[in-house]
């Protein structure tokens, strides 16, 4: 996204819109910052630029996956959602992809207002390809990484900048407290902030064993409910 001179009033109203504050007064001209901006199309859509100055570009490879992980308009090439690109493991009523026994964990990186590089987004994946555990493949983040027993992605996506963006697998139960020992070490080193998502599957009798595990090692969390409706059928057995 660019701003043209020609066009812009410099009011400068279009600022607060930015989510990562990349629109900036620079020299009396408002422009964008380029290694700043996430691509995805906030200011544009706002309408608050009544003369039209706000540009968009034609995005080439990489700079491309800003605005695919960023712009909730378009979506992935790999799973065809646009947003962050992922149904995530909390819709496992419906999808079933965590079974009984299984814990799905969505590691996601960056919100509005902060955003995440590809820098931090590897640097999870990394440590999550040494444990030896596999990504979930219904992921965009997934599809970026070019080593999988390493958890590289190629060097040219690095630097890129996006709103967010979730690093998302499953583990046997037995493992999970290794995962979050990993993770309460590595999230606090990233330059962004970061949030885990649990996913479990409950009983038959009604007990949750993640919920009593939390508690039991004095973990605090926020319970998430997630209902489907119309999605689907709803799996009777997890």
């Amino acid at each position: 996204m660019k701003i043209d001179p020609g066009k812009c009033k410099r009011c400068a109203d279009c600022i607060p819109f930015c989510p990562v504050g990349a629109i900036k007064v620079k020299e009396k001209k408002v422009a964008i910052h380029s290694d700043d901006c996430v691509e995805c199309g906030v200011c544009a859509r706002s309408g608050v630029c009544k003369d039209g100055a706000f540009v968009k570009e034609e995005l080439p490879w990489p700079r491309i996956l800003r605005a695919e992980f960023s712009d909730p308009m378009i979506p992935h090439k790999k799973t065809d959602i646009a947003g962050r690109g992922t149904a995530e493991m909390k819709t496992n009523d419906i999808t079933g992809r965590v079974k009984k026994g299984e814990v799905g964990v969505a590691v996601e990186l960056g919100r509005p207002g902060v955003g995440t590089r590809f820098t931090d987004v590897e640097k999870v994946s990394r440590e999550i390809a040494r444990l030896k555990v596999p990504l979930e493949e219904a992921n965009p983040v997934s599809a970026l990484v070019r080593d999988p027993e390493k958890g590289t992605f190629p060097p040219e996506v690095l630097q890129e900048k996006v709103l967010s963006a979730i690093v998302e697998f499953k583990v046997p139960f037995s493992r999970l407290a290794e995962i979050l020992e990993l993770l309460k070490r590595i999230l606090p080193g990233l330059d962004t902030v970061a949030s885990v998502s649990l996913i479990g599957c409950s009983e038959k009798n009604g007990r949750i064993p993640l919920e009593e595990f939390l508690i039991q090692n004095k973990i605090s969390f926020y319970p998430n409910g997630k209902v489907n409706i119309g999605l689907g059928r709803p799996l009777a057995e997890g």
